[in-house]
C-alpha cells in the first residue's frame, strides 16, 4: 500500500482534502456530524444475516422506496422522493430545476456549489447573531425573482433553529411569487420538542414547500447514503423524481429502511443522549475565556475563537497536529471574519471533555 503521509502535518494536509473515509486514518473526528448512538448493534446483525441476498440481488426502485419512507413518517408515498443522500436531491434542484436560487449564508455549501454561478444569490444572515430576518429574506427573494429559496433548520454551521412560525410566514410570503421553499430539516431530530419544530405533519398546508432530510446525520448511517424529499406539490415531486435513476439506493440502504420502524424508541433515546452530550459540550466551551459560543440546537456547536488566539484555521491545524483531533474551521463559509469561526461536532462526553481541554491549550499558547 502506498504511504500517504510521513508526518502528522502531512496527514492534516491530506485529510483536509478528503470528503470522507476518515475512519481509516486514526484520529478523533469532531468535524463530520452524525449520531454516535445509533444504529444499535442489532441492525448490523441483520445485515450480516442477510448479506448474501443484499449483495446478490437488485434493490427496489423509487416507488417502493417511497413506500418505506411513507411508513416511517406517515405520509403518502406520492409526496416522497428518496435520494442517494440529500446531496443527490440538492444537485437536482439547485443544479437543474432552479433558474434562480437564494440561500441564507453561512449555510451548507452544497446548495450554492450545485447551482450555476449566475443562478444563485447568497443572502447574509444578521451579523453577529446569525439569525434569519424573514421579512428581508422574502423581499430579496422576490426582488431577484428566485424560484427556489432555501432555509436549513437547524442551520449548518450555526446550529441554530429557525422558529417554525417564521418558516410558515416565509412560505406564505413566497407563495404568490411562484417560489418553492426548500426547508432542510436534516438536524431537526436533535432539537428539543422535535415534533413541534418539524413541518412534516403539516406539509399539505403549504403547496410551495418541500422538506429535505438527510438521514445520515440523525441516524448515524453516513455510509448508507439515504435522504428524502417530502412535498404536497406533486408536480414538483415528479420533476425531482425524473432526475433520479432507477436504482439510486443500494440493498443495504433498502434493508435499513425496512427494519427501521422496529427501532423507533431506540432512535428517540439516542437523540436524547446526543442532546445531553451536546449541552455539556456547549457549557464547557462557554467557559473558555474570550470564546463566543452560540447556543446549539443541532449536534454541533458554532464558536468564534477569542481575539487573543490565532485564527481558526491555525487553531484547527494545531489541534490536529498536536492532539490528533479534527474540527471544522469556517474559512470556506460565506460570513464576516470567517477565519475566526469553528464548528465542533459533539461526540461522547469523554471525547468532548478531552477536546475542550486540548482546544483550551491550543488557544492559550502560540505555535
Amino acid at each position: 500500500m502506498t504511504k500517504l503521509y510521513d508526518s502528522q502535518a502531512q496527514k492534516y494536509e491530506f485529510i483536509t482534502n478528503q470528503h470522507g473515509g476518515y475512519y481509516r486514518h486514526d484520529f478523533i473526528d469532531h468535524a463530520y456530524l452524525y449520531n454516535l448512538y445509533f444504529p444499535p448493534e442489532a441492525v448490523f446483525s441483520t445485515f450480516k444475516q442477510k448479506i448474501h441476498d443484499i449483495v446478490l440481488n437488485y434493490p427496489i426502485a423509487q416507488d417502493a422506496l417511497a413506500g418505506l419512507i411513507s411508513t416511517l413518517i406517515d405520509q403518502p408515498a406520492e409526496r416522497i422522493v428518496v435520494g442517494n443522500g440529500a446531496a443527490e436531491l440538492i444537485k437536482i434542484v439547485s443544479g437543474h430545476l432552479s433558474s434562480m436560487l437564494i440561500v441564507p449564508v453561512p449555510s451548507f455549501n452544497e446548495y450554492v456549489n450545485a447551482a450555476p454561478p449566475d443562478q444563485v444569490v447568497e443572502f447574509p444572515l444578521e451579523f453577529p447573531s446569525f439569525h434569519l430576518d424573514v421579512d428581508k429574506f422574502a423581499a430579496e427573494a422576490i426582488r431577484v425573482k428566485a424560484d427556489v429559496a432555501i432555509v436549513v433548520t437547524p442551520n449548518n454551521p450555526t446550529s441554530m433553529l429557525i422558529p417554525r412560525a417564521d418558516i410558515v410566514d416565509l412560505a406564505q410570503k413566497l407563495a404568490p411569487h411562484d417560489c418553492m421553499l426548500i426547508v432542510d430539516e436534516s438536524f431537526i431530530d436533535f432539537t428539543e420538542n422535535r415534533d413541534q419544530n418539524t413541518l412534516e405533519r403539516d406539509i399539505e398546508k403549504y403547496p410551495n414547500m418541500a422538506i429535505f432530510k438527510s438521514m445520515s446525520k440523525a441516524y448515524g448511517i453516513c455510509g448508507l447514503r439515504i435522504g428524502y424529499m417530502l412535498t404536497a406539490n406533486l408536480e414538483f415531486a415528479e420533476s425531482v423524481r425524473k432526475g433520479i435513476h432507477i436504482w439510486n439506493i443500494n440493498g443495504f440502504a433498502e434493508e435499513f429502511l425496512r427494519i427501521l420502524p422496529d427501532y423507533k424508541q431506540a432512535f428517540t433515546d439516542s437523540c436524547t443522549l446526543v442532546r445531553t452530550d451536546r449541552d455539556k459540550l456547549y457549557a464547557n466551551l462557554s467557559a473558555i475565556p474570550g470564546m463566543t459560543v452560540y447556543k446549539p440546537d443541532a449536534n454541533f456547536v458554532f464558536c468564534r475563537v477569542p481575539d487573543y488566539a490565532e485564527n481558526a484555521t491555525e487553531v484547527t491545524r494545531r489541534l490536529f497536529i498536536e492532539h490528533n483531533m479534527y474540527i471544522k474551521d469556517c474559512q470556506g463559509k460565506t460570513l464576516n471574519d470567517s477565519d475566526r469561526y469553528i464548528r465542533i461536532a459533539s461526540r461522547t462526553e469523554a471525547e468532548n471533555c478531552a477536546l475542550v481541554d486540548a482546544l483550551t491549550r491550543v488557544i492559550n499558547s502560540k505555535g
